[in-house]
């Protein structure tokens, strides 16, 4: 039936996301979901909203929300955006400020949706390679561009710049849009937030999927200047008035007004991270230092495919992606404890048979 398809859409490569199987007993690490729950004051903020007024059309512009986190990052109600997750914030991004003139510049091994909008929107990719530890070099962004996007700390690499580097970057480029992608700066990187004030083309994104435990809800924000927000409203209100449901925008709030359950939570996957980076270090792994609440590591006897396959089989599930320079390496989410020791221990036998 693809006789019925746009052209646009025969030429699309969409987004693969993560494996979500059913599978018994199944150790889950493949999609950096929070190993923890939301705090209980966000359970009962959505039964709150689950009754009669789910009848009601929230509101469009999730005033209170926006007042909470313009509040809680010390901008202003008029610098908040907010999505249904950020990828969809990020994809009113690419329509209303990274399609330019001249090429989009991004990492070569970063988020994979990146090159999927820049195809659906008709945004030029130009990526820039990492370096050979995998970093990010803003001195490498020195070209003409219309706008840059970085993941912050990237993905799938977990690898963090510091403040002082993304201000030279928007330093050097203060004509044109630059988006930092904050999805995993909770877990140990320098948010870029304290620049907007002097950087009018900063727009900062975040999500609260992944340090707030709210995946399921599909909440995200962007933060800058007010006049990059208002080219995304635009685009937002010219495709879906209402991306916030009543209960996500109240679960949302709560989450915020419950800082002790969100910094427990982080501390407890960083101090997970580094447990699980020394096992698959003694393992023989090459485990890039992550900021994120993922690590990225490659074993030098083994293909990547090879251990995530037999990983599988075992019931853990870890990502792989089958890229340029990334093929032996594989993306494994932060867990438990008791799942980092069923990773660890399968990867043990995998190793040793």
């Amino acid at each position: 039936m693809s006789r019925y398809w746009s052209a646009l859409t025969h030429d699309l490569s969409p987004y693969v996301p993560g494996e979500q199987p059913r599978i018994p007993d199944l150790v889950k690490l493949n999609t950096n979901e929070s190993p923890f729950g939301p705090s209980p004051a966000v359970l009962a903020a959505i039964e709150a909203e689950s009754g009669d007024a789910l009848r009601l059309y929230p509101d469009p512009q999730a005033t209170a929300l926006r007042e909470t986190l313009a509040d809680y990052h010390g901008v202003q109600p008029a610098q908040v955006f907010v999505g249904n997750g950020s990828d969809e914030v990020l994809a009113h991004a690419f329509a209303a400020l990274l399609k330019q003139p001249a090429p989009l510049l991004a990492p070569d091994v970063t988020y994979s949706f990146y090159p999927v909008w820049a195809r659906l929107f008709g945004v030029e990719l130009r990526t820039v390679p990492l370096d050979d530890a995998m970093r990010v070099r803003v001195a490498d962004y020195r070209a003409p561009a219309g706008a840059i996007i970085l993941a912050n700390p990237n993905a799938p690499t977990g690898i963090a710049l510091g403040r002082a580097e993304i201000a030279a970057l928007l330093q050097a480029h203060p004509d044109i849009p630059v988006v930092i992608d904050e999805a995993y700066v909770d877990f140990g990187a320098e948010t870029a937030t304290p620049l907007i004030a002097q950087h009018p083309n900063l727009l900062v994104v975040q999500t609260m999927s992944k340090s707030r435990a709210l995946a399921g809800l599909r909440v995200g924000y962007a933060l800058g200047h007010a006049d990059l927000i208002e080219a995304l409203t635009r685009v937002k209100d010219s495709f879906n008035s209402y991306p916030l449901g009543r209960p996500a925008q109240a679960g949302a709030i709560a989450s915020l007004h419950d800082e002790a359950h969100f910094q427990w939570a982080r501390g407890a996957v960083i101090a997970e991270r580094e447990r699980m980076s020394a096992g698959l270090a003694a393992l023989g792994f090459e485990v890039l230092p992550s900021a994120a609440n993922f690590v990225f590591a490659r074993h030098p006897g083994r293909r990547g495919a090879d251990l995530a396959a037999a990983l599988r089989q075992r019931a853990v599930l870890v990502r792989h992606f089958n890229a340029p320079r990334i093929a032996d390496h594989l993306r494994i989410s932060v867990g438990t404890p008791a799942q980092v020791d069923r990773l660890l221990s399968a990867l043990g036998d995998i190793l040793a048979g």
